[in-house]
Formats: C-alpha cells, sequence, structure tokens
C-alpha cells in the first residue's frame, strides 16, 4: 500500500481506534489544543506521537499519554539508543533501550546469609518469654511501635 493520508475521517472509524501500522496518517481539524489532547488521548493506544509547534511542544508532549513522543520531528526518539523504546495501554507492554530497558530483562533477588546467631534466639521456636519481651522492646525502639511476635510453639 502506497503511503495514504486520510482526512475527514470520522472519529469512530478504525483508521483511527485502532492501529494500522501501515503507512497511514489520519488528520483532524480541531479547535484547540486541549481538544487535540483530548483525543489523542482517548486511543487505548499509545506507542509513540509527534507534537509539530513553536512554542508548546514540550508542554503537548508532556501531556500526551504516549510511551514515546518527538517535538518536530519525525521518529527522533528511535535514533537515541539510551532512551527507552515502548508505548503505554494496549500498544506495549515493556520497554528496550536504555535504563528501563535493561530492567525489563532482569530480576531483582535477593539473598540474605545469616552471619552469626543473635543472642535471643528470634527465629527459633526455643525462644523465651524474656527474649521476645527484648525483642519486642528493641522493635518498638527501633519503628516506633508495638510489635507482637507469634506466640510460641509449646513441644
Amino acid at each position: 500500500m502506497q503511503p495514504t493520508v486520510l482526512a475527514g475521517v470520522p472519529e469512530n472509524s478504525s483508521a483511527v481506534t485502532e492501529e494500522t501500522f501501515g503507512p497511514t496518517l489520519t488528520i483532524a481539524k480541531v479547535p484547540d489544543m486541549d481538544e487535540a489532547v483530548r483525543r489523542a488521548n482517548t486511543s487505548s493506544y499509545g506507542l509513540g506521537a509527534t507534537v509539530f509547534s513553536r512554542a508548546h511542544g514540550t508542554g503537548l508532549a508532556r501531556r500526551l499519554r504516549a510511551g514515546m513522543v518527538a517535538i518536530n520531528s519525525i521518529l527522533s526518539f528511535a535514533a537515541i539508543p539510551s532512551l527507552p523504546w515502548g508505548g503505554v495501554g494496549q500498544s506495549g507492554f515493556g520497554r528496550i533501550h536504555g535504563p528501563d530497558g535493561l530492567r525489563e530483562i532482569t530480576a531483582a533477588k535477593a539473598i540474605a546469609r545469616q552471619r552469626f546467631t543473635a543472642p535471643p534466639h528470634l527465629t527459633t521456636f526455643t525462644r523465651t518469654a524474656r527474649a521476645e519481651k527484648a525483642i519486642a522492646t528493641l522493635t518498638t525502639l527501633r519503628h516506633g511501635r508495638a510489635t507482637t511476635l507469634p506466640p510460641r510453639r509449646r513441644h
């Protein structure tokens, strides 16, 4: 299909409400910037957007619900590999590129090793009532609220 510009398309048509992934562009006249932003943000999609403006580009870009926005250019964000690439809503889940892209392909993992045994046996069933009281007092001092430990299991 040749690149196609569609003007005067009804707002409920598939060319406006769906991702076409084709070389199409819909153009709609709007009375002001607020209406342009409102219409753009009504879509459930939000991969990328472009704003052309001499004075209000950054403000409009911030208001658009899209994963990437170029100002006064087409796809300029694609030329900057450190920027995260990805959409919002139904237009993509996750990110690639930059620190956000790296986080998408990693998983945080915590590993703790007990280096010594604490004097009150906090993590065992052999702790005494005195140890429980000491732990509760220390926790209250540290966190500012009383703590109740689960009851000890009787053997």
